[in-house]
């Protein structure tokens, strides 16, 4: 799946848009995406200065927008009326850091896949190594019901 997809799917543009690529999509089971950390990413400037490390924060983002996406098409819910919202997280756990020109393979788990709660385990890996873990809630909520 190609980022032209991706964003069909996913309602997050830049600067939060998070994932590049998905390589590997199982339904209702797995899925892998990538991000290209690149220096050019805002958050660097402040990030730290002469020292550009990713946030951890940003790190769970991206696993929770790859888990987003299988949650979307796993259970084939309208593109453009749903959206997938953090519930919440688990034994989240950072295990090295991430650095601009990483490439950032995120892999999520079905541990329960309903639309109004999902559980995945998530994985966070630069090089085959594991950068960062979380265990990650969300619901499908409609568009609709966002807005004020």
């Amino acid at each position: 799946m190609d980022i032209l997809e991706i964003m069909q799917i996913l309602p997050h543009r830049y600067p939060l848009l998070l994932v590049d690529k998905i390589l590997e999509i199982e339904l209702g089971k797995r899925i892998v995406g990538l991000k290209n950390v690149s220096i050019n990413e805002p958050y660097f400037q402040g990030h730290f200065p002469g020292f550009p490390l990713m946030p951890g924060v940003y790190i769970l983002e991206a696993l929770a927008q790859v888990g987003g996406i299988l949650m979307i098409k796993s259970l084939n819910l309208e593109i453009g009326k749903y959206a997938v919202v953090f519930a919440g997280i688990d034994d989240a756990r950072f295990k090295k850091p991430v650095y601009p020109g990483d490439q950032l393979v995120l892999e999520l788990e079905v541990i329960t896949l309903k639309k109004s709660l999902s559980k995945m385990k998530g994985t966070a890996k630069v090089d085959n190594q594991v950068v960062a873990e979380a265990i990650l809630y969300a619901s499908a909520r409609e568009l609709s019901q966002l807005k004020k």
